[in-house]
């Protein structure tokens, strides 16, 4: 099926609309955009020509999708991107940058969610299903993992990790990485496991537990994390789970501080 461009929409030749795609009033897909099948562009909305974006997405009104990022020493010249994957809705006034850097991409992942006026810097990486409530701010280059859930107003310092199935509270301050499988308040503040998260996707009640445990000794605990985990990942009695293996190799990379507990902050 043929692309349903409406009338007051000004889509420029060069860019490529799959079958199915739908571009509403007053709508802006400027040259060497691609749209993918059945997608959907809502009036007023904006697609730059560096965006690339998959099967299935819904672009709400007035969003911009592959801007220039906010950086001083950038160079528009550079050929960089916006990618979303299939399935990807966005809701009103959402904005992605593009990369910094050349043939470099901000990606966000199949079936993410990006609600009303939540912003999405240069070089950022989501990874599938995750979902950003209204007015999020994601600084450059923060990653978020996937089934990761964001409160409205939450604000993100550059570089931050935010491992999978992490729920973060609304208008959190968040500068520190985030361990998988958490829930996050505050500023930096872990507050207990995605106990909710988890019983939904099914995790068992013995990798629950195993989680726990790894919990209460890296988050609850000051010390050296890094050594922490290889010590754990070389012990006689490593994790188990995958789920928890990946939330000790967590603390094996990254350049930032960690996210602690409400009673490693008391101590």
């Amino acid at each position: 099926m043929a692309a349903k461009i409406h009338s007051t929409a000004i889509v420029d030749s060069k860019a490529e609309l799959d079958s199915g795609v739908t571009i509403g009033p007053y709508a802006i897909v400027e040259q060497g955009a691609k749209i993918g099948k059945d997608s959907t562009i809502e009036a007023h909305g904006v697609i730059k020509e560096r965006a690339i974006i998959g099967e299935r997405c819904r672009i709400g009104h007035f969003s911009v999708i592959g801007g220039d990022p906010q950086h001083l020493g950038f160079d528009p010249s550079i050929l960089s991107y916006v990618q979303l994957g299939a399935g990807v809705r966005i809701s009103e006034g959402v904005t992605i940058h593009r990369s910094i850097s050349e043939n470099q991409s901000t990606q966000v992942g199949e079936d993410c969610f990006l609600m009303g006026y939540s912003h999405v810097a240069h070089d950022c990486i989501l990874a599938d299903n995750v979902i950003l409530a209204n007015g999020v701010l994601l600084g450059g280059h923060v990653e978020i993992g996937e089934d990761v859930f964001v409160g409205g107003g939450a604000a993100f310092h550059q570089f931050v990790r935010v491992g999978d199935g992490v729920m973060v509270g609304g208008m959190a301050q968040v500068s520190a990485d985030v361990p998988p499988q958490i829930t996050l308040a505050g500023r930096n503040q872990a507050s207990g496991l995605n106990l909710i998260g988890l019983k939904r996707r099914g995790v068992p009640l013995a990798q629950v537990s195993e989680l726990k445990t790894l919990y209460t000794q890296f988050l609850c605990k000051p010390g050296n994390l890094k050594q922490r985990a290889n010590d754990v990942l070389a012990s006689k009695s490593p994790p188990q789970a995958e789920i928890a293996i990946d939330f000790v190799r967590f603390f094996l990379a990254g350049s930032r501080n960690f996210a602690k507990s409400l009673k490693q902050s008391e101590t």
